[in-house]
């Protein structure tokens, strides 16, 4: 794949996410998708395969009422890409760790996807 057509699918996936749009973030996902969320080193969540990943994401929009992540740089080597990200959002429900609803979230991380058949065979994100 060219850069300019990953570049695109992870825009159109950021894109997605950040207007609650499950449908099109999947839309570029292989069917076997694996995704990892990892917190400070540490695996937090681990999914395998569309159906799953879709409802880890439909339940995902039920805690905020607001979410944006911005692509703060992109760099893409053969098949795969990393996305350094600013993360900003507002929580819609009170969290175990003690944040509340109406807090607002600031991180950086980055996300990492690697293409296989032109989708996205796996999707890391890091924070």
């Amino acid at each position: 794949m060219d850069k300019v057509t990953v570049q695109g699918i992870i825009e159109d996936y950021i894109y997605a996410y950040n207007i609650f749009n499950v449908e099109d973030m999947l839309a570029n996902m292989a069917p076997d998708i694996e995704f990892e969320s990892i917190t400070n080193g540490e695996v937090t969540l681990e999914i395998k395969g569309i159906e799953n990943f879709r409802s880890q994401a439909e339940a995902a929009t039920n805690y905020f009422t607001k979410r944006k992540q911005t692509i703060t740089s992109l760099s893409i080597r053969g098949n795969t890409a990393e996305a350094v990200i600013d993360y900003e959002a507002k929580l819609a429900i009170d969290l175990p760790n003690g944040l509340k609803a109406g807090d607002k979230l600031e991180l950086k991380g980055k996300s990492v996807f690697t293409f296989e058949d032109g989708k996205i065979m796996r999707l890391q994100d890091y924070s």
